[in-house]
């Protein structure tokens, strides 16, 4: 298990998409999400999980992730948990204890936290990012303009 950490800083976060933006370079397809999700679990201390799912007709299919285990979610219906709840909203959601939402599915018993953040191309969500932390209200409004900023580039990265 990674050692705990703070919260994400304004400044560590622009630094953080500084170094992604040139670890993926020109890179793209399945190789590039997977430094994407590689990059954003060891960068950040409070990301326990990383996930990117795409969208495959009426479900979300994962593609890359990177944590200790992989998790048994590897399809979701668009709609169903948290992160079927995004894709078919289209907006981030942030689940600060995942024990007092009942869309969560548990994928880890260490997870204690959520964000999932839908990835748009011309206008449609196309898949998510999707992270869990092993820290009760991991996750800040920063975190989410972070995550955000890093599914625009990842719609890029096809």
């Amino acid at each position: 298990m990674k050692s705990a950490g703070s919260r994400l800083s304004r400044e560590q976060a622009k630094e953080l998409l500084d170094r992604l933006n040139a670890a993926v370079g020109q890179a793209s397809g399945r190789s590039a999400r997977e430094a994407v999700v590689r990059f954003l679990n060891s960068a950040v201390p409070t990301y326990s999980w990383v996930g990117i799912y795409l969208v495959e007709g009426k479900d979300l299919v994962l593609d890359a992730w990177s944590g200790p285990s992989a998790t048994e979610h590897t399809r979701i219906p668009i709609g169903k948990g948290v992160c079927g709840y995004a894709a078919k909203a289209g907006k981030t959601e942030i689940v600060s204890d995942v024990t007092k939402d009942p869309r969560y599915l548990q994928c880890f018993l260490s997870t204690k936290a959520e964000i999932v953040v839908p990835i748009f191309r011309g206008g449609s969500v196309v898949g998510e990012v999707d992270v869990d932390s092993d820290q009760l209200d991991a996750f800040s409004s920063l975190d989410r303009e972070f995550l955000e900023a890093v599914s625009g580039r990842v719609a890029h990265l096809w």
